[in-house]
């Protein structure tokens, strides 16, 4: 728990962190493998590394709970989920049933506004991935499907490339080598240019082969 400590301490706002924030830096120490599956979230050592009280910390494993980033057992407490072969294999399999649509869907109905906010993004992840910086490619290269998702204008739709993006997260921090983020950013850059040329069938081709 110290590297959580460490960070909190450097913020000057510690005692005003709310849940989302806690989740988010969690989150972080599991992608960046500070945090390796399996290992036990003690409710008193986060309360002090993030000075706050023991409900916030509850309601923010809660949080981590339900987007299957911590598993809590009856009796044993809060642990970093340790997702298996099987259960990946099922992630990347839904997201093959749903993002290919998505892809087409958002295609059709990206804006100019819509064209500009994805190049904006995807400039930030060459960024990530030409300074090596892993946790950011991986945390934008999971918000660029979120994007997509957001243009295509469907609230379902959009809840559940949130929680497969998350869980795609987990898998690849915990299991991908030091090196390896959840995308390879040429490959989003091809589906951006078939938005920017209006090519809806293209871009869910490419998001299946992605």
């Amino acid at each position: 728990m110290g590297t959580l400590g460490n960070t909190a301490e450097q913020d000057a706002r510690d005692d005003e962190l709310g849940e989302e924030e806690i989740v988010e830096r969690i989150f972080e120490a599991i992608i960046d493998q500070r945090l390796p599956p399996g290992t036990k979230l003690s409710e008193a050592a986060l309360c002090e590394a993030f000075n706050v009280g023991r409900m916030r910390i509850r309601q923010s494993l809660l949080l981590l709970a339900s987007r299957e980033v911590v598993d809590l057992l009856p009796n044993r407490g809060a642990f970093v989920a340790s997702p298996t072969a099987e259960q990946a294999r099922e992630v990347f399999e839904t997201r093959l049933m749903i993002e290919p649509n998505v892809a087409r869907l958002a295609a059709e109905r990206a804006t100019d506004e819509d064209l500009k906010t994805l190049g904006r993004h995807l400039r930030l992840e060459h960024e990530a991935h030409q300074g090596n910086k892993r946790r950011d490619a991986i945390r934008l290269s999971g918000q660029f499907h979120v994007l997509l998702a957001e243009i295509a204008g469907n609230a379902v739709a959009l809840r559940m490339v949130k929680e497969l993006v998350t869980r795609t997260s987990l898998i690849i921090g915990i299991f991908g080598s030091p090196g390896v983020s959840n995308c390879r950013d040429e490959d989003h850059d091809e589906i951006f240019d078939a938005f920017r040329n209006k090519k809806a069938d293209l871009a869910a081709r490419l998001m299946e082969d992605h």
